[in-house]
Formats: structure tokens, sequence, C-alpha cells
């Protein structure tokens, strides 16, 4: 910066002694005192070599020169407030200024104009009960797809055609909106534009861009395609994600711009506006850690009050869904490209900060030249208006596509009308569907009849806008045409060594944010450590014989161990990061080596760290040698093996991809590496086809170089041996068959160092070349695939019949009066200096809910309606509550309440497993009562189904939100049929609109309207609706921020009534013709309003004679009518204990037989585990020579056990903890209690753990060949049954007892550890210190261990040789002192392991029933 202002003096130094006038004469008749200080400024810039003058210019109201790329935090956000006081207008007039500056000098900006011809898309899905995702179906696709590799197809697919011979032209400078009903194949139009469709699809048909083709230019590039998921990283803020992606992208053709701007400028003499050259030159200047861009994108999009906060995810909160929504779209904008397809980008945004993004959108594709086809769901008559063309879309066809202004003109030729309340965005989407057309007609002359689809579309052809797209589709784009920067021919933009230093930058933050997962990481080794120091702590140690160097050895085996799992955390690490990754991967934004290698590189002093750490408590307290060389030589080698670690876990992460993949895969690799690692089968014992597998396990690399390093000290060298023939630490290597030549040491070192370098390789290979696992595919039914749509043949019967319930329920009325509802001071508010304890989030609120009468609650976000929706429902966890709530009357008692009442969530959690049809039959069969029969349960099964309309998709599976199965709509109205079918006299529906589109809303408010006409009370709060939803309901409860009520009454025709009670407050301005009166009510209500006309609503109301109609109407029903009698139910849930269980047990039962990549992947794993260890353990109880032999037996069985219990305990989690969320919902409705649920969940394991044990223990006991008789066989099976089950169990408890799967995994992986030291293969237990023999006898996999060994050799009498030992002792005699294993302990040792398995059972159902993670 100095020599920057050194050389400006210097040149205006030089400007003023030359003879200025020539200088001057170049500005348009300004004198030089007018401008005197600032004209010498700009002369002094343009002296300024071009490198220099294109990042310096002048900035007010100093007049000072500043260079761009130094702005401060400050200054930019000084620069915005300036310049946008209000975000929409001041918009406008930037752009325009921008764009006179680039007119003045002629200079034309580059356009893409987008065409596409003839695409057709066609993709293959499975029909029916083959597409379910069940164990043999899962199993059937893995064989399919390697018979395809084979060239073999067998597969019953069926083509589905997603988009049917589409074409158009999307214009530069215009916005065009994209319109359609759901899956009408809007989200695949605009992935086929960007170029960026699923390899599996067909296409057939041209796109282009300019009239090149994609694959002549880099799309990813040029245009840019914004999801509708939201991905992002979690930990980082709203600014850093968009600066990072700003960095990535880098400035384009921005810099060219400005370069031939000020030249063309200098040349014509013209000055350029100081903030219009402040802001083009900050956002060319390249390699900025956060540039002006960033933080202009921020305001438009509304995003700069949260820029500062975490975007958030499951774990952590973050910014709202609306909030995410405006972060993936300004993620694309900050960078260069002008070529946008957005989907759906208002999802959970209000109506007002829609149209006003949209409203920025509008101008920058007005004065920037940008092309912008955008998808948007229910979008308001405002924002309609700003946008230029329209396609519409339905199913699959293009049925109108051109000017917004003619589009309903089309529909008029045709015979259809929009209804004056109507938007025209919602009369679109509606009129090409079969059931929603008929409304719409208008030509009185003819008699209706349904118009399909491609009618409209033949129809539109004729039309003469259709005939002009037709005409300019037929002349090819001139490519000559096509402005030089208009397309992008480089993958990246941006230097690789720069976007290095980026991910570098992330990184770094990264870790800084994820500072608690290292702390732990950290924590966990240091406990740890002083474990193993304390148990083989070295004044029990001695160096005396063979048999004390063993148990040293098996300290080095353990400090290997701990250190090689230590990287396991990386595994989870990884695969969170993932989708980001490949999302930003996709949109080239980095290559993989820029993300792996700044992982690799910062993990580094971490490890160090760790290392030192565990090697200084260590060492010195177990007593290694004492040599410093050796204590730095150890040192090493663990710092290496941590790191090969990571790159392990690293690589099988990037491969697997997905965390249950990656439990199995993961754990089958370290199997492998543990077993022929050498320590646990010696190296010249290892079967000749395994061989190769010893030299490629970098396990034996580590294990060699410590065993080396430690045997070849003085103190085991300088001593003999048992049989004085050679030194003790040479024959203790030979006993193990270690290498005993000194070199090992360092050849170990090279090995770790060699392997860790591969593996990082590795990653990096499997980041560039593999995708994202495929997604599941929507089902489709048997009986729609002749007709391709969910549209079945027959006219769906007329929907207003009011429709009968086969089963008789009780109307009820629900009064409240004076409600009030308070919670604990949060921390943040006391800390800025608020005195009170609590915080009032409802007050006063009085009304009154009433049978077949359609309730609305309404008001700003934040003003309560959930709350009061809870505190209603009695759904509250926490807070007070303080009032009077009754029941037709009575009293409010939340036993009863439940069981009258449905509660429909704004999230529609549903186990993904079950289809529809299950899903609503279990909820039935928990909540209706035990006098309905089964079929009079079916059949009202059956009839909710009809009245919610989901007949069609019966045999659909729910899947998870987002990810697979039904869409957001079909999910809601399934939330509603859920709840229905429980027969409550009450509804409680949280946002039931929320999400939709016009139809989709239009359909549930339909099934919310049939709902009411049954005579059912019904209370819905809700966000943003559109009129027709608006009107939709009788009565309205309006709140405002504080939870107080300023409205409780009918709406009335065409919401008169509460237009009339607004309109009477003087002041209130008058509602303009066709707007939106729930919008209109909203802001004549809001905080704003009310300051402006200095009055309380709140206290309006109050004083209003409509208050006192309500008060006496609730006092009228608070006392109960003639001969009522309370609610009353003899039991608390509706169905006997054993009625619950039975019904939980059968959705567990489908649960776990649709969920193949859990139970698939645990069988595959088993199997593969039991081939391995019998393959390398090959005819092991046939040897019974020596101690080795049996140490090696014990091996096994400890190995084996570990593994497969391990890998069952990780993968039942996720599963779980997916569950429990479901659980969460149903309990609160009172279906069940909490034990025959968690009795259930046990009670599935058990078959498979059965069949999992079954033919692993013949695997196994078959290739080991342990001795055929039936009790030895038997104990052997029930040994291992029972510890897979204990481990299972063990994986359910921890999630139990844990707020999330991340936390319990790192709970279970804290045991695991422990269960290794202590199982009695690493120590045996004579040989464990009297302060740690007790955990000796509550670690579970010391009994199976001992069970094993027992079983097996308890009564051998044979005799083997020990060394050390002058007489050969029996096998019975050598287990029974060296291992401390008693013959007749098998009965005790049965009842512990049932015990165990009884003890992690009843946890999980203890933790599940009283602790309750979710807070309301």
């Amino acid at each position: 910066m100095e020599t920057l202002s050194r050389s400006l003096s210097k040149s205006l130094g030089e400007l003023l002694a030359s003879n200025s006038n020539n200088h001057f004469s170049r500005r348009s008749g300004s004198t030089i005192d007018d401008h005197d200080e600032e004209a010498l400024k700009w002369a002094a810039l343009e002296k300024l070599p071009t490198f220099a003058r294109l990042r310096t210019t002048i900035i007010h109201p100093h007049e000072d020169l500043v260079d761009v790329t130094k702005l401060g935090v400050d200054d930019r956000q000084k620069f915005i407030d300036s310049i946008f006081k209000v975000t929409e207008e001041d918009n406008e007039k930037f752009l325009k200024k921008f764009r006179n500056r680039i007119d003045r000098v002629r200079i034309k900006l580059p356009t893409v104009e987008v065409r596409f011809e003839k695409v057709t898309i066609e993709a293959n899905c499975h029909i029916g009960k083959r597409a379910l995702p069940t164990l043999p179906n899962a199993a059937l696709n893995i064989a399919e797809r390697g018979l395809r590799l084979l060239g073999f197809n067998f597969t019953k697919t069926t083509k589905v055609t997603i988009l049917r011979d589409v074409s158009g032209i999307i214009k530069p400078s215009r916005m065009t909106l994209l319109l359609g009903p759901p899956s009408s194949g809007k989200t695949t139009l605009l992935l086929a534009l960007a170029g960026k469709l699923d390899q599996s699809l067909k296409v057939t048909g041209r796109v282009t861009y300019n009239g090149h083709g994609l694959e002549e230019f880099v799309p990813q590039k040029t245009s840019a395609y914004i999801s509708q998921n939201d991905v992002h990283v979690g930990v980082m803020t709203v600014q850093e994600t968009l600066d990072f992606s700003a960095r990535c992208q880098g400035v384009g053709t921005r810099y060219d711009l400005l370069s031939e701007l000020v030249r063309r400028e200098k040349d014509a003499g013209i000055l350029p506006e100081p903030e219009v050259d402040l802001f083009m030159k900050s956002i060319a200047a390249g390699n900025v850690k956060s540039s002006l861009i960033t933080d202009y994108t921020l305001r438009i999009l509304g995003l700069d009050i949260c820029k500062d906060t975490v975007v958030g995810d499951e774990m952590i909160r973050g910014i709202s869904g609306g909030q995410k929504k405006r972060v993936t779209t300004g993620e694309m904008i900050v960078g260069p490209t002008k070529t946008l397809f957005m989907d759906e980008i208002s999802t959970g945004l209000d109506s007002s900060t829609t149209y006003q993004i949209v409203k920025c959108l509008q101008e920058i594709v007005r004065f920037t030249d940008a092309t912008v086809l955008m998808s948007l769901l229910q979008p308001a008559p405002e924002t309609f208006e700003l946008f230029d063309d329209i396609i519409l879309l339905s199913e699959g066809q293009i049925v109108y596509q051109g000017p917004r202004d003619h589009v309903l003109t089309f529909f008029e030729t045709c015979g259809f009308k929009c209804p004056d309340r109507k938007g025209t965005a919602d009369f679109l989407q509606e009129v090409t569907s079969r059931k929603d057309q008929e409304q719409y007609w208008a030509d009185s002359k003819k008699p209706y009849s349904y118009i399909s689809v491609s009618e409209f579309s033949k129809r539109f052809r004729t039309f003469h806008v259709g005939a002009n797209l037709e005409k300019d589709l037929s002349v090819p784009y001139d490519r000559f045409k096509s402005h030089p920067a208009s397309l992008v021919f480089k993958k990246h933009s941006v230097p690789k060594s720069q976007l290095f230093k980026v991910c570098w930058d992330r990184e770094l933050l990264l870790m800084k944010r994820n500072a608690f997962f290292y702390i732990t990481k950290t924590v966990q080794i240091i406990i740890m450590a002083l474990i193993a120091s304390t148990v083989y702590l070295r004044t029990e140690m001695g160096t005396k014989n063979e048999s004390d160097g063993a148990v040293y050895i098996g300290a080095l085996m353990f400090s290997m161990i701990v250190n090689m799992f230590n990287g396991f955390a990386e595994l989870a690490l990884m695969i969170q990061r993932l989708p980001v990754f490949y999302k930003q991967r996709d949109l080239l934004f980095h290559p993989p080596w820029t993300f792996s290698l700044p992982t690799f590189l910062l993990g580094i002093p971490i490890s160090i760290f760790e290392s030192v750490v565990w090697v200084t408590i260590t060492y010195y307290m177990i007593g290694f040698a004492p040599e410093l060389s050796r204590f730095l030589k150890h040192l090493l080698v663990i710092f290496l093996t941590q790191q090969m670690a990571g790159g392990i876990f690293r690589f099988i992460a990037a491969t697997c991809r997905s965390m249950i993949l990656a439990n199995t895969g993961g754990a089958l690799v370290i199997l492998l590496l543990f077993l022929l690692g050498g320590f646990i089968v010696p190296r010249g014992e290892i079967p000749k086809w395994w061989k190769w597998a010893y030299w490629v396990s970098p396990m034996a690399y580590t294990y060699d170089a410590l065993t080396v390093n430690e045997m070849l000290a003085p103190r085991w060298i300088n001593q003999p041996s048992s049989d004085n023939s050679t030194s003790l630490g040479l024959a203790v290597l030979e006993i193990f068959d270690i290498f005993t030549d000194p070199n090992w040491y360092w050849i170990g070192v090279g090995g770790i160092l060699g392997f860790t370098v591969l593996f990082n390789i590795l990653v990096t290979l499997a980041l560039t070349f593999l995708n994202p696992l495929e997604k599941q595919q929507a089902v489709v039914s048997k009986e729609n695939t002749e007709e391709n749509r969910a549209e079945n043949g027959s006219k769906s019967k007329s929907i207003d019949v009011k429709r009968g319930m086969v089963l008789p329920f009780t109307p009820l009325t629900m009064s409240f009066d004076n409600v009030n509802y308070y919670v604990d001071m949060p921390k943040e508010m006391k800390e800025q200096g608020v005195s009170k304890d609590k915080l009032q989030l409802l007050k006063e609120v009085t009304g009154v809910f009433r049978p077949g009468v359609l309730t609305a609650l309404m008001g700003v976000s934040g003003a309560g309606k959930t709350t009061l929706m809870d505190v209603l429902a009695g759904r509250k966890t926490g807070g007070y509550i303080e009032g009077d709530i009754r029941i037709s009357g009575f009293p409010k008692r939340q036993e009863t309440f439940a069981r009258i009442s449905g509660y429909c969530e704004q999230n529609d959690i549903h186990s993904p497993q079950v289809t529809v049809k299950e899903s609503l039959i279990y909820s039935a069969f928990l909540r209706l009562p035990k006098e309905v029969t089964k079929y009079e349960k079916m059949r009202f099964v059956d009839e909710v189904m009809e009245l919610v309309e989901l007949e069609s998709l019966k045999d659909a599976v729910v899947g998870l939100p987002g990810i697979t199965g039904l869409s957001t709509e079909q999910r809601k109205r399934l939330t509603i049929a859920v709840e229905l079918v429980a027969n409550p006299s009450i509804i409680f529906m949280d946002e039931p609109t929320s999400g939709l589109d016009a139809r989709a809303a239009a359909i549930v408010m339909r099934t919310v309207r049939n709902t009411v006409d049954t005579g059912r009370t019904v209370v819905c709060t809700i966000h943003q609706p559109s009129i027709d939803i608006f009107e939709a309901f009788d009565e309205l409860l309006l709140l405002k921020r504080g939870g107080q009520v300023i409205y409780a009454g009918p709406l009335g025709q065409n919401s008169h009534k509460i237009i009339e009670y607004f309109q009477a407050i003087h002041g209130v301005p008058k509602i303009k013709e066709k707007y939106n009166p729930a919008t209109w009510m909203l802001e004549v209500s809001s905080m704003a309003a009310e300051a402006k006309l200095e009055i309380d609503f709140a206290e309006h109301y109050k004083t209003s004679s409509l208050y006192q109609q309500n008060k006496n109407l609730v006092k009228e029903l608070s006392t109960p009518p003639q001969g009522a009698s309370d609610l009353y139910f003899s039991t608390r849930f509706s169905q006997s204990l054993l009625g619950q269980f039975k019904s939980c047990l059968w959705k567990q039962w489908i649960t776990y037989w649709r969920t193949p990549d859990y139970n698939l992947a645990r069988f595959f794993f088993t199997l593969a585990a039991a081939v391995m260890l019998g393959s390398i353990f090959w005819k092991v109880g046939t040897k019974r020579e020596n101690a080795n032999d049996l140490t090696k037996v014990i091996g096994a069985m400890y190995a084996a056990v570990l593994f497969v219990g391990v890998n069952n305990s990780s993968s039942v989690q996720p599963l779980i903890a997916v569950e429990r969320s479901v659980f969460y919902r149903e309990r609160a409705a009172e279906m069940y209690s909490a034990l025959p649920y968690a009795l259930a969940q046990v009670v599935c394991e058990i078959p498979y753990v059965l069949i999992q044990t079954t033919y692993y223990t013949l695997i196994i006991y078959a290739m080991m060949c342990f001795e055929w008789t039936l009790a030895k066989f038997f104990w052997f099976y029930f040994v291992s049954f029972m510890s897979f089950l204990y481990f299972t169990y063990y994986g359910m408890m921890t999630v139990a007892l844990t707020p999330n799967q991340q936390v319990a995994a790192v709970f279970a992986g804290a045991f695991y550890g422990l269960f290794n030291l202590f199982s009695g293969f690493v120590i045996p237990r004579p040989r464990i210190p009297k302060w740690w023999i007790w955990y000796y006898w509550i670690c579970p996999v010391a009994w199976t261990v001992y069970g094993l060994i027992v079983s097996q050799y308890g009564d051998v009498e044979d005799t083997i040789k020990v060394p050390g030992m002058a007489n050969d002792p029996t096998i019975k005699w050598y287990i029974e002192n060296h291992y401390g294993y008693d013959a007749d302990f098998m009965i005790p040792i049965a009842t512990v392991l049932v015990g165990f398995t009884l003890f992690f059972a009843f946890m999980f159902a203890f933790g599940i029933r009283t602790l309750n993670f979710q807070q309301r």
C-alpha cells in the first residue's frame, strides 16, 4: 500500500510539473477549479501502469486513492450500506449506472442463447414388488449387475419417459419461468440444459449454447445449475461459504471486460462514476480472500443479517431452511457465470422475500444480459409478473412456451379461463390436470370434455406463439455471432496453485471449527495411554525369561492397535464431507487433489501431538528399553502408523461412500491387515495362499519395527535365554517368528512411509473417478406402467359428495381461556443483561375450536403459532403453562386427550422402509379401540386412503425425506392420513402446505376440507397461503409477535369480515384489487405498521366487541352440557401390551426385511470374515505341538468374535437412529408404551443373528477342524450366538443413551479398545494387575473367549511343548495355569453371556423409555 501511494504521489508531482492543460482538456467542459482535487487524482490514476490502474480507484467522500484488493471488512460494508439502502430500488439504480458506463463506450456484453431441440429422456426402473428394497431383491440386483458386466442382461425393467420430444429457446436478457405440476420433469429439463444429467438416462435430441454442442465447451463453467437440495458444510458461516465459492470460481471475463473498458474510456476521455468504478474493479480483482461481490450477493439475497451464522446441519443449529435455500443460490451467483438454471429456489421462503430475490435477479438479467431459467413452486401473482417468458411443462411435454402476456390467451382459445380471485401461476399448474381441469371450463356453447396434455401440446404448435417458435428453431444459430467470451473452454479458470491455497484455508478453518472432535480424540488417547500403562505397569513387568518377553510384545502390540484405530474417526468425518465435495467437484470448483492434499498435510501436526502424548505417557511407565535413541525410534514408528491409518480410513471412506458400506468394507480390510500382520498368526505359520497378504499388510511393518527396536536393546541381548544357547532378546523374537536383523527397523519404517504415500494417492484417485452412490428409484406400481402416469383411466368420482365414515366418533369442542406459556430465559439473553428468569412466549390467548369448523392459526414468523398448537395438544416437553383448557366443557387431561386427538407435524417423520398402506394399517391397528374388528379397521384404512387420494400410491415405499421415495406433497398427505386412521375428533396440523406447489397444496387442502366436512375439529397453522387456500378456512386466530391475539373470528365470504375489521381501524390502508387478503392482513398488522400508526393491535382487539363475543362463547362452552359425561378410557393405550407388541413387531419385521444395505452388508461381512478366518487358520484345531499353536487358536477366536461383533454393533446404529425419530412421534401420540416397542426391536434381531451365527459357525468349525462332538459344537455355537447378539444390543443401547448417531459411534468406539485389552488374549488374566482384574470380569469379550477355549480344550489331556519349561505339561493344565481358565466353568459362563445380552437389551429399552433427546 505504501509503495503504491509513493508511486502515486510521484506521478502526481510529475503531472503538476508538466503542462497540465492538455490533460484536462479531455474532460467534457469541466473547468480546473471545479473538481481540482478530484481531477488531479483521476489524472494520476491514468498515469499508473495498467496492472496497478485496474486495481486502484478513488473512494468517496475523502477522494482517497485505494487499492481495491486491500479493502477491509468495514470499508466494504460501508460501501454496500451507502449504495443499497432499499435493496430492490437501489440495486436497479446501481445496475443502471453500471450499464450506462458500458454502453457509453459501446462495449457489447457476451450473451448465451440456449436451445434444445427434440429432447427425449427415458429412464429404466423396476416395477411393483420387484422394486421394493427387500433382501432378495437387493441380492438379485447385485447379481444382475455382476452378470451385466459379463454381458448378460436378465433385468425386467420398464421404460419411463421423463421428457417427451421437447424443444425451445431460452433467450438472453429475459427472465424465463418454468412451471409444471410435481413430477412433470422440471428438474430433468434443467439438468439436461446444464449438461448435468445422470449417465444412466437415455437421451436423444440436442442442446446447444450459441450453436455449440455441449461437448464443444465446458458447460459446468458456462452455466450454473442451482439445485433444490441444500448441500453445505455445516460448520462454515454463510459469508465463508460464499467467499470460498467466489474464490474457486474466479472472476471469469470480468477482468478482460474491465481492462477493455478502461482502455476505451481513456481514449475517449470519459471519467467513470467513482462507486461504479470501485465496484467493477473490486469484483474483477482475482485472488482476494473476501470480495465485494460476496457482500453484494449477501445484500441482494437478504442474507446480510445472518452472514456470520454457521450454516448448520442435522447436528448443529444454524440458519433457517429458507436461508439455506438462499445460500445455495448465492453460492452460484457470486461466480462469473451468467447463465443460470435455478431449481425451486423459493422453498421455505415467504412470498415477500421470494419477490425481493426474483426482483434483484430480474434487474441483473436486464442490465447484464444474463440468461435465467427458474422453476418456482408457488409464485405469488406479483412474483409471476416479473417474468418475461413462461415454459409450462406437464407430463414431460411442453404445453406452452413464450411471452407471459399470451399465455392466458392461449388457454382461452382452448376454452379455459382463469377466474378472478386466482393467481395465473396456480391456474396454469392445475389446468392440465385431469382432476382440476373441469372447474376452469368457460366455453358455455360446448359441453366440457377432458383435454389431454398431448392435445394441448398439439394446439400450441398451431397457436401463433408456437408457430413463431418453430420458425425460430428452424433457422440455426449463427455461430460467428457468438461473443468469444460467452462460452468457457477451460476447466479451471483459477490457477491450480491458487485453488490449492483456497482449499488449504478452508481445511484450516474446518479444523478450528471441529476442535471439539480433535480434543475428544486426544482425551481418548490419553485415557487409553493411562489404562495401558497401569495394566502393563513397569513394577509388575520383568525381563528375566521368555514369558516376560511375551508380555512386552503384548504391550507393543496393544500400542500399535490403539494408534491404528485412532484413525477410525477419520472415516465418519470424510463421509460426512463427501456430498459437499462431490457437488463442488462436479461444478468444477477445484480438482480433487486440492481437497485430499491439505487434509493429509494439516493432519500431520495433530498426529505429531497425539503420538508424542501417547509415547511420553506409555514409554517409561511401561518400562520399554531406556535408551533415548530407542525412545525416539519408537516415537517415529507410532507417528507413521497414525499417518498410515488415517490414509487407510480415508481411502475406505472415499471408495465405500456410505457409512454402512464403509463400516462393512472397512472392517473387512482391517480384519485382513490385522490377522496377517504377523502378531496373531506368526509369519512362518501363515498358509502359503495368504503369504502375499503378510507382505502387503502395513501392520506387519509396524509390528516388526516396534519389536526389533525393543528386543535388540542391551538389556535383552546381554541376558541368556532359558536354554543358554542364545541371548534372551533373539530367543523372544524367534518364538514370535520375527526377523532378528536390526536393519528390519528401517525396512519397517520405509514400508509404513511407502504405504502412507500410497494410500493418500489412492484417496485422490478414488475422489477423482468415483461418483456418489446412486439414489433409489421411484417405484412404479404395475397398474400405472401402461399409462406411464399415476392418473388412472377412469375419471375420479366427483369430490363434492360428503363422505360418510364407517367408524363413529364424538364431535368435540376445545375452548381455552387466558393461556400463558413461559420458558426459562435463554443464557444469551441473560448475558445481554435481561434480568427476568422467564421469557413469555404466549400471552393471555383465548379462543374456541369447534366441530365442522376449519380454523387457521396465523401470524408472522416467531409469533408463536406452533408454540400455541404444541401447548394445546400437550406436545411440549419443557416450559411452564398457565390457563384453562377444556374439552367440551371438561378440563383437558393429556392421557385421554391423546386418544381422541391427532397431530400432523411439520416435518413428516415416517419409517422409511414401509409402504404407504402399511403405515396406515400400523397406525390404525395401534390406535383404534379394541372393540373394532379387523375387517372394519382394514375398510377404514381404505376409506382414509380414498379421502386423502393416496390409492394410486398405496404400494410405494415411504423413503427418507428428500432422498428416496415419496415427494414432499405425498408425504404431507401420508402424515394427515396416519392421524386420520386413528379416528380422532380433534386434529392439529402444523403448516400442512409449506414446501408444496399450488396444485399439491390444493390437494392437501382438499384433504383437510374433506376431513372437516366429516364433522371433526381441525386447526392448521399456516404460513404463506395463496388466496384460495386462505379462503378455504372458516375462522382465523391471528397472533402477533410475543404470542398475543390480534383477531379471533370468522373470515367471511371473500374474507370480507377480516378486511372490514382491520379497515375500520384509523390509518390502515385499503386493500388493493385482486390482492391476497392474507398477505395484506400480515402487512397492515406488522410491527412496522404498529409503530407507524402508534397502536397496539392486541390492546385494540381487547377493546372490540369481537373480543367480548369470544369471551362469552368461551364461558358458555366451559360448562359441560346437560347429561354429558367426561371422556373416560379404562386403559391408557387402546391396545393391550400384547397387541402393541404384535403391531410393533409386524412393522419392525417389515423394516428389517426391506433394509438390505444393513442386513445384506452384515451377512456378507460375516461370510467373508468366516471364509477368511477359516482359510488363514486352516486345520488349526489339529495342531497341538507347542504353546504357540494354542496362542494362535486363542488369537483366532478372539479376532473372529471381536470383528464380527464390532461390525454388528456399528452397523445397527444408523438403523436405530432413524427409527428413533419415528418413535418420538408415535409415542407422543400415545400409540404404545416404550416396552413393547423396545421388545419388538430386540426380538427382530434374533432370527437374523441366528442365521448369521449358523453359517458362520459351520464354516469356521469345519475349516479349523475342531472336534466334531455334539457337546463341543453346541457350546461353540451357543457362545458365538450370544456374543453376536450382545454386540448388536450393545450398539442399540449406545444409540438409546446418546443424542445422535455420531456421539453413539464415539461412545461405542471408546469401549472397543477396552474390550480388546481385557479380552484375555493381549495380556493373560494371571498377568493382569490386581487393580484391573475387576474389569476383566465385567468385560463381555473376556467371557466369550473363556467360553470358546474351555469348550474346545478344557478336557484335552495331550501334552505340549512350552519354552522355558523342562517337563511338557498337558493342555488342560497349561490353560488353567497360564490363562487361568477353569475347565468346569461352562455353566456360569453361559449364564453370564445370557446376562450380558439381557442387560444390554434392558438398557436399550430403559434409554428409549426415559431419555428424550427431542427438544420442544
